[in-house]
């Protein structure tokens, strides 16, 4: 094999980020060095794997086809080197990235059981909307991912972590608050602030009530959870969340959760990875040390 892991750290790096200086910034290497790495390793592979638009790169059919497989052969590189430098067999990094709800409830839990038993395994976090962890899982920027709800995508992996539901909740002030049941047109009446398109959150709410309630009158859309639930706490809206985001202000007399018998909004939590990417000890020990963690505990939050 004529090519060095040099030239695929080289191309890995100019394919995440798009550019032969950021890349070479990041490898600590000269710009010209970095650039003919790239030159000497599509010479020996015989085919061009970007093409230059000005200072921006982006691969070619051969580029795109060659990513995973250089990603993988430095994942095993990297677990040889830092396998025997620490002398643990799990240690490195590994790229999290969680949409809210896990990122706020429960990862935190695992990250210090798994601090606790490999502390040589380092762990970088992302938090983001659902869609944006599956964008980050097929753009190579994240190793594993947590998500709310489904995703089809033939190219990732899914397995289910636990199950969740989510609640309809208004203030303990609200006209709806007191009502033993709340109706479907009652819903259809009220002001609503929910989360925002491509929160996996909005698409289990939606799912649930598109077939249910022509008119949803939806005055606010914002990403970050306390923001929604302080505005419900404080005014004449209804919202959506999930009961883990909901619990304790319920639980305080903050907020009631509504009982609407129409709907049915439990969920999957689930950890996705790319299809094409090698078994990962680092992924499926994060995975296992998840499921464990999650014995004794409710089947539903």
């Amino acid at each position: 094999m004529r090519y060095s892991l040099k030239q695929l750290a080289v191309f890995d790096a100019i394919s995440d980020l798009g550019s032969v200086s950021l890349a070479a910034d990041k490898l600590a290497l000269t710009q010209s060095a970095t650039s003919m790495s790239l030159a000497q390793l599509e010479k020996m592979l015989g085919r061009p794997l970007f093409e230059r638009q000005g200072k921006q790169m982006r691969l070619t059919h051969w580029g795109v086809w060659l990513r995973p497989k250089a990603k993988r052969l430095l994942q095993d590189a990297q677990q040889i080197e830092m396998g025997f430098l620490e002398q643990h067999l799990l240690s490195g990094e590994l790229r999290l990235c969680a949409s809210q709800t896990p990122a706020e409830h429960m990862v935190p839990e695992l990250i210090s059981i798994i601090d606790n038993d490999f502390p040589e395994l380092r762990i970088s976090l992302g938090v983001e909307s659902t869609q944006t962890v599956i964008e980050g899982i097929l753009d190579y920027r994240y190793d594993l991912g947590i998500i709310e709800g489904r995703c089809d995508d033939s190219r990732i992996h899914q397995e289910t972590w636990c199950r969740d539901h989510l609640t309809v909740v208004a203030s303990a002030h609200h006209p709806f608050a007191k009502r033993e049941r709340v109706s479907l047109a009652q819903l259809e009446q009220a002001r609503w602030v929910l989360r925002e398109h491509g929160s996996g959150t909005r698409k289990v709410f939606e799912s649930s009530v598109d077939h249910l309630i022509q008119d949803l009158d939806v005055w606010r859309e914002y990403e970050h959870v306390p923001v929604l639930r302080t505005m419900v706490e404080n005014g004449p809206y209804l919202t959506c969340l999930p009961y883990l985001d909901v619990e304790r202000s319920i639980e305080a007399g903050r907020l009631v959760a509504l009982n609407v018998p129409e709907l049915d909004m439990e969920r999957t939590l689930s950890f996705i990875w790319r299809a094409d990417m090698a078994e990962n000890p680092l992924v499926e020990s994060f995975k296992r040390e998840g499921l464990r963690m999650m014995k004794g505990k409710p089947s539903v939050f």
